[in-house]
């Protein structure tokens, strides 16, 4: 059984989460996240803020384990992951755990229909038989918007056999994307749960190094090969000119949304060498014409810098989505600066981007 308390006597982690989560909730002007999922958060978080053993996770390697994030596509919700179970447990405990809160709270908020599509899709990675070969299991989010629960989100580990548990007509594209952009490898499934929809996505580390012009043959292949300059701009202006990316700096996560096959690059910030000081604010430059959306970030940033500090945290993932249609939407993960560990307890070897980062799609 799970304790809930610390042997240390010292308060929990979990609760410096729930009261982050609260606060930032109110000034998003959102449902509670610890309303629908205070028992996960409770038994995520167990030891004390600052305590080393959260410090080797997969999901934010020198911080504990949990990353908010802020996406143009969901500009007014709440959104985070965590690993769940906290450092000592198996990577099936968490996948099992994972799974369980997935139906606990897309049968509660979203319906049976809901509940039977995401049985259906995940069958194939709850099956007892893959618990020796896991790692870290799985990882969960969630979002939150005034209303309530948004959407509900899985990553699984391991992705060796992801095209074939997909649409076929997405496998397909897949397996020509594949061809087309040598390096790929799957590393994790991401299931998505929503009010009115669920999607699945296949995530892929890129092993090799790229420039982002040479994505234009697989974009082709998906049907996007128009959508490329709109990449160009977002990364371009964001790191400062850099138009490619190093051995294992990024994925790439394909899916299906509303409109057809989407793609997602995830620019693993913590292994790009020369990151421009001025980041954040060459990012807003592309949000100049889309106010809201800005307004939005900075109500973000404002919501998880705690009283006593000017900054936030540190930033880990840029991602660009793109389309059939509309304009690429920009996703920024943030791990918060009240979660990191000390600085000796951060310096974490550096395993790569494989052992790390759960696909943002949603």
């Amino acid at each position: 059984m799970w304790l809930r308390t610390s042997s240390m006597g010292d308060e929990p982690l979990s609760m410096h989460v729930k009261k982050r989560l609260g606060s930032a909730s109110q000034k998003l002007r959102t449902a509670n996240p610890s309303s629908f999922m205070e028992g996960m958060i409770e038994d995520s978080f167990v030891y004390p803020a600052g305590d080393p053993r959260y410090a080797r996770n997969a999901l934010a390697p020198g911080s504990a384990p949990i990353e908010t994030l802020f996406s143009t596509a969901q500009p007014r919700s709440l959104s985070f992951n965590l690993e769940p179970l906290g450092p000592d447990a198996s990577g099936g405990d968490r996948r099992d755990m994972a799974s369980r809160e997935m139906r606990r709270m897309i049968g509660g908020n979203f319906g049976n229909e809901a509940l039977r599509w995401f049985d259906g899709a995940s069958e194939s990675q709850r099956g007892l038989a893959r618990s020796a070969a896991l790692n870290y299991g799985a990882f969960f989010g969630s979002s939150f918007d005034a209303n309530g629960l948004q959407s509900a989100t899985i990553t699984y580990e391991g992705g060796g056999h992801a095209s074939g548990e997909v649409n076929p007509a997405l496998a397909r594209l897949i397996g020509a994307s594949m061809s087309a952009m040598p390096g790929m490898r799957p590393i994790f499934t991401t299931l998505i749960a929503g009010r009115d929809h669920g999607s699945q996505w296949i995530t892929f580390l890129m092993s090799n190094g790229f420039r982002l012009v040479e994505m234009q043959p697989m974009l082709d292949e998906l049907g996007l090969g128009g959508r490329l300059a709109g990449l160009l701009q977002i990364v371009g202006i964001a790191l400062g000119g850099r138009f490619d990316i190093p051995p294992g700096a990024a994925l790439v996560a394909f899916g299906r949304g509303p409109q057809g096959v989407e793609l997602e690059l995830q620019v693993m910030l913590d292994a790009i060498a020369d990151v421009p000081p001025n980041f954040l604010q060459l990012l807003t430059m592309n949000l100049r014409e889309r106010p809201r959306e800005l307004g939005a970030l900075e109500s973000f940033l404002d919501a998880f810098t705690p009283d006593d500090n000017v900054w936030p945290g540190r930033f880990s993932i840029l991602g660009i989505r793109i389309g059939p249609t509309g304009p690429p939407k920009v996703s920024l993960f943030l791990r918060p600066i009240e979660f990191e560990i000390t600085p000796a307890a951060a310096r974490m070897p550096n395993g790569g981007a494989a052992d790390v980062l759960p696909s943002t799609a949603g």
